[in-house]
């Protein structure tokens, strides 16, 4: 039977990866990133679709440069 405590730590890692996350998007947010040309924003009467397709590449790029720095 797993350990509670090994269970609670897990759930307080899990509430901090959360939290940073959050707050990484809000600081995108605040510099624009997120409405990049390229960026496809559809809106008709009672629709809207967004598909950030340049944001999406350029987080690849940054988050496949920094994996790669370290892992060797």
């Amino acid at each position: 039977m797993p350990d509670l405590g090994d269970f609670g730590k897990l759930l307080l890692f899990g509430g901090v990866l959360i939290a940073a996350a959050g707050l990484i998007l809000m600081l995108f947010g605040r510099l624009g990133i997120g409405r990049l040309p390229g960026d496809i924003f559809i809106q008709r009467d009672n629709i809207a679709f967004y598909f950030p397709l340049a944001t999406m590449i350029i987080v690849s790029i940054i988050l496949t440069l920094i994996l790669n720095f370290i892992r060797r």
